[in-house]
């Protein structure tokens, strides 16, 4: 028998590596509609750029005869590659392998590419699909988790950390997603639980299924833990490369400028009329944002999850800003616990990694109710605020009509340090709407007179000429300028020229104790 080279003993051990767990678990895993470990990372990346490592990796757990179970690569796939050219470290879970569980070796392969990409300054991916710890190692998966979750927490605000919910993902493997920046889910095969529907009938006798517990549309609309939904694994992939087009590299770059052949000072007059004249009426911000932002550049986030305020990242001039709006379509635009916690988290991602912050502003003030306040709005709410303080990149806002009582001082104003602001014609700036100022400030004399309608009506009338307009703002210098809103595209433009090099400097400390 001619005895194997060392250079085909390498080719046949990395053949093996690349079976994961055998031809029938890869077609068990294409029966259900989701792709391999392998095909993820082929569709994720530029063509022939990965680059594996520790391939050849198998789990150290010698009970319930585990060593004759030993498959090279241990159920995950692990190393960097590029997308658009830029570098990324990502690894990929393997469901073929022992369900894609987590062991000691399979974390450490995990940690690894996490370190390198905080050394180097480069985006993580993880793409999950497992089962959870793996039982078999006891404590030794249990440390593997933690370990992941330190390097989740140490990486924040340092590098881009983006999730991909491919398949389950429970118990304690839905912290290291939910410490990341941002997480996609797939419609049908994917979900995230805490505990599984076996135990939630156990403890409270409730009958659940996976997809009703923790599915994807659950926590795109309910929860608010995915920020993206897909409708199969190719569109999560993609979806992916598009969010990454947006973002830095780390916390010490720029986001990546993208030429346009749309023109910086484009005006736009259908916006002259988007906005009814008849303040009680809706409509969608949305369409304020795609006409002022670069062209078919939109890219919205949690769009399924307190649709009242509006979340993304779009263009303006080829450079990446992140929209936060108000959408009167929904609850008036009103801010609520929801709303607020949503804004608060992404307006800390782009401060975090040197995104400006545009926003664009109809807001009637916070949701009242008994239920927002036993839950907490006046914390939540704070959240918000805090967020906007904090924040230290450009921040540019577009008052488009009501921006009133606490949410105007929340909602980017001056005081809390924004950099331009601009109210269009028929903005509307006070402590609360006329009608409502009116019975507080003459409620005496409406009391007293014999039709208090009338006066009613008449002092309304009063206090929207005098008060509800941005022109008293405008004095203080609250308001930079009042402008057409056709003019928004080039004059936000040509401020996030002007305000690139701002350099603002915060107090020493440790760090800032956010509401939470």
């Amino acid at each position: 028998m001619t005895r194997e080279t060392p250079t085909q003993r390498l080719e046949r051990m990395r053949e093996a590596s690349r079976e994961g767990g055998g031809e029938a678990r890869i077609a068990a895993q294409h029966a259900k509609g989701k792709l391999t470990a392998r095909e993820r990372i082929d569709l994720l990346l530029d063509e022939e750029s990965f680059v594996e490592i520790d391939r050849f990796v198998t789990h150290r757990c010698t009970d319930f005869d585990m060593q004759s179970q030993a498959i090279l690569g241990d159920g995950v796939i692990c190393g960097h590659g590029r997308i658009d050219g830029r570098p990324v470290f990502l690894f990929s879970q393997d469901f073929t392998v022992f369900g894609g569980s987590l062991s000691e070796s399979n974390a450490q392969k995990i940690c690894k590419i996490m370190d390198h990409a905080t050394k180097v300054g480069a985006p993580v991916i993880g793409l999950n699909d497992s089962g959870g710890a793996r039982i078999q190692e006891g404590v030794d998966s249990l440390g593997g988790y933690a370990e992941i979750f330190w390097r989740n927490t140490r990486a924040s605000g340092v590098v881009p950390q983006l999730s991909a919910i491919v398949g389950p993902c429970a118990g304690g493997a839905v912290y290291s997603p939910a410490i990341t920046d941002f997480i996609c889910m797939v419609e049908g095969t994917s979900y995230m639980h805490i505990t599984g529907p076996d135990v939630v009938k156990t403890v409270t006798h409730e009958e659940v299924t996976s997809e009703e517990l923790g599915g994807a549309s659950v926590h795109a609309a309910k929860s608010g833990v995915a920020h993206f939904t897909s409708p199969d694994g190719r569109a999560q992939m993609a979806l992916l490369r598009r969010l990454m087009s947006y973002l830095p590299l780390n916390n010490a770059e720029s986001p990546p400028f993208v030429a346009c052949d749309d023109p910086a000072d484009r005006c736009d007059e259908e916006l002259d009329e988007l906005v009814p004249s008849d303040p009680s009426l809706p409509y969608d911000m949305r369409g304020v944002i795609e006409r002022v932002v670069d062209r078919e550049t939109w890219f919205e986030v949690h769009s399924a999850y307190a649709m009242n305020l509006l979340v993304g990242f779009a263009r303006l001039g080829g450079h990446t800003v992140g929209i936060v709006a108000n959408q009167p379509a929904v609850l008036a635009g009103c801010l609520d616990i929801d709303a607020s916690v949503k804004g608060a988290r992404f307006i800390r991602f782009c401060d975090a990694f040197n995104i400006p912050i545009v926003t664009f502003e109809d807001v009637p003030g916070f949701l009242p109710g008994t239920a927002q306040e036993h839950n907490g709005i006046i914390r939540h709410g704070a959240k918000l605020l805090y967020a906007y303080c904090e924040a230290t990149v450009p921040k540019l806002t577009v008052i488009t009509r009501k921006a009133y009582g606490g949410a105007y001082d929340v909602m980017g104003s001056k005081h809390i340090r924004a950099d331009l602001n601009l109210a269009w014609p028929g903005a509307m700036i006070a402590v609360m709407g006329a009608a409502g100022a009116a019975k507080i400030i003459h409620r005496r004399e409406i009391k007293a007179t014999n039709d208090p309608a009338a006066l009613e009506a008449q002092r309304s009338a009063e206090y929207d000429e005098t008060f509800n307009n941005p022109y008293k703002a405008a004095a203080r210098g609250f308001i930079d300028d009042v402008i057409e809103a056709r003019e928004t595209r080039p004059q936000l433009i040509r401020a996030l020229g002007l305000f690139a090099s701002k350099n603002e400097e915060k107090p020493a400390r440790k760090h800032g104790n956010i509401p939470l």
